[in-house]
């Protein structure tokens, strides 16, 4: 996440009705099926007040910008309730990633110690 202002918008992507439940979820940094546990126990035993607030939500708040880009993130499951990827593909991924970042990181190496470099330093101090 960044590390700039929270913002509290729904979150469609993770949402199973509206998001309102889900983008809540991320703003309190909590699990998402807890915050719908606790919506659906307020909307049963609260005579509507929380379906108020729940279409409130859908209508006041903001969609939440869309992923653009989710490199770099693996989401392994930890317990049996969270959504993730199975761990042995989630190895995978990220040994991959980090084969990548390795060939990347060597490039910029051979690059940096090259005559080259130290050609184009000397150009841009002209």
């Amino acid at each position: 996440m960044s590390s700039g202002k929270r913002e509290l918008r729904r979150n469609t992507e993770k949402g199973k009705l509206a998001g309102v439940c889900a983008g809540l979820a991320d703003y309190l940094n909590v699990e998402a099926w807890i915050v719908r546990v606790v919506f659906f126990t307020g909307f049963i035993f609260s005579s509507g007040f929380f379906f108020i607030l729940y279409v409130a939500g859908w209508l006041i708040l903001d969609k939440a910008p869309a992923q653009l880009s989710q490199a770099h993130h693996v989401n392994v499951k930890s317990s049996v309730y969270q959504a993730g990827e199975p761990p042995h593909r989630a190895f995978r991924e990220l040994n991959q990633e980090l084969s990548e970042l390795e060939q990347e990181l060597q490039r910029m190496e051979k690059y940096v110690t090259s005559n080259q470099y130290n050609l184009h330093k000397e150009f841009s101090k002209l």
